[in-house]
């Protein structure tokens, strides 16, 4: 097949990284093809420029229904106000029409409301961005809302979650178009995951953990997490902060919702991802780098904390995962 002509739909208040994210991702894609894979257009509804969320003033190659070539895929963005945006004609219009002769659509974060709007969420499987994963099935409740993935493919339509992702939805469709050696050169200069670990509520372990007004707890909770592999038995915690182990377990339960030593096993198990992807070490070694101490224990605290082995989690990483056309 010939280039594949890219049209990334922006409208006034569209958010800026769900227009550039893709944008960038296909637009790279063709750099390193050799400059046929693809052809990337901005486009609008009407052919004018358009205001983002931030402010930035975008400028557009045309208006969509002006593009003449074949249209392979259409991209969605997202905006804050997609409820307002839902019930607006140009838009669309402009959308219908592309969405009419795309041989496929993709929608980022708040832009499947705008896709749904139109029907194109009807009895697919969908997701969005996590704060609006109950409203999106409450809007359209034929759709099947996926609440894990980071983006989801039903046929035709792909959605992602938020923002960023919807870079990843970009590579997925790349690889689909030219296997996954292209799409990881992609990944590799844009420095982003080939599969981004985990799912949309996977966050840092410290900054998931249930905040505390408890001084000395913060504290406790700053040094494992900046220190993965230090002694952080109940003992060894007890002493440096001055409590009896009883205590500690009794306040860390009540301020964080979680162990002591689950606490723990989280944050090694992070460090452990973060190698994992980064790094070509052997299971054992990562095991003692993140406080494990050997490849069983690694491969158990993944499997609970993670639901699969770490050989899996880094093979990961050599694919989107998903099969998107």
């Amino acid at each position: 097949m010939g280039t594949r002509t890219v049209a990334v739909l922006a409208f006034d208040d569209v958010q800026l990284l769900d227009v550039t994210g893709p944008a960038e991702a296909f637009a790279t894609a063709d750099t390193i093809a050799g400059g046929d894979a693809y052809a990337v257009r901005v486009v609008s509804p009407t052919g004018a420029d358009v205001i983002g969320s931030s402010g930035v003033r975008m400028g557009v190659h045309s208006a969509l229904s002006e593009l003449t070539e074949p249209l392979d895929t259409l991209v969605v963005p997202g905006t804050h106000a997609f409820r307002t945006r839902m019930g607006d004609p140009d838009l669309l219009a402009a959308l219908g029409e592309g969405m009419g002769r795309a041989r496929r659509v993709a929608a980022v974060c708040g832009g499947a409301f705008l896709v749904g709007a139109l029907g194109g969420l009807d009895g697919r499987r969908a997701t969005t961005h996590w704060q609006f994963l109950d409203e999106l099935q409450d809007t359209f409740p034929t759709a099947a809302v996926q609440r894990g993935p980071i983006f989801v493919s039903d046929g035709t339509v792909h959605t992602s979650a938020g923002v960023t992702a919807g870079i990843d939805l970009g590579l997925a469709l790349v690889e689909a178009d030219h296997g996954p050696e292209l799409a990881r050169e992609v990944a590799r200069y844009l420095v982003v995951f080939m599969q981004r670990p985990g799912g949309q509520a996977q966050f840092s372990v410290r900054l998931e953990t249930s905040p505390t007004r408890n001084a000395v707890l913060r504290g406790l909770l700053d040094d494992v997490a900046a220190d993965p592999a230090g002694d952080h038995r109940l003992a060894a915690m007890s002493a440096k902060v001055g409590y009896s182990e009883r205590h500690l377990l009794r306040v860390f339960v009540k301020e964080t919702g979680t162990t002591p030593a689950r606490y723990v096993e989280q944050v090694r198990v992070e460090a452990a991802r973060s190698m994992l992807e980064a790094e070509d070490l052997p299971l054992a070694a990562i095991a003692r780098r993140c406080g494990l101490g050997s490849d069983d224990a690694l491969r158990r605290a993944f499997v609970r904390t993670v639901g699969i082995g770490p050989g899996d989690y880094r093979a990961r990483f050599r694919t989107t995962g998903v099969q998107a056309g």
